[in-house]
């Protein structure tokens, strides 16, 4: 999660960022509270871990075909518990 995708989900006006200043459709400056951004990006910083950790999705149907589905689970939360929402 980047800043400038963190301030266009907190303010749904904002359809342009350049550096830290935000506009919308019209080009009009749109303020926005840094603290606000800087929490989304924290809440959601746990998906970019998950997914760069997640085996790739033909190791993931390899490890099902030979080692189960049980096996799959148990990597799968081995992920999701070090990286929790």
């Amino acid at each position: 999660m980047n800043k400038h995708d963190a301030i266009r989900a907190v303010n749904s006006s904002v359809v342009t960022v350049r550096g830290d200043d935000a506009f919308d459709a019209d080009g009009n400056p749109v303020t926005y509270d840094e603290t606000v951004v800087q929490a989304y990006i924290d809440a959601h910083a746990y998906i970019a871990k998950r997914q760069a950790e997640y085996p790739s999705l033909p190791d993931q149907f390899d490890l099902i075909y030979h080692q189960g589905l049980e096996a799959w689970k148990t990597a799968i939360q081995a992920v999701k518990d070090k990286y929790p929402k």
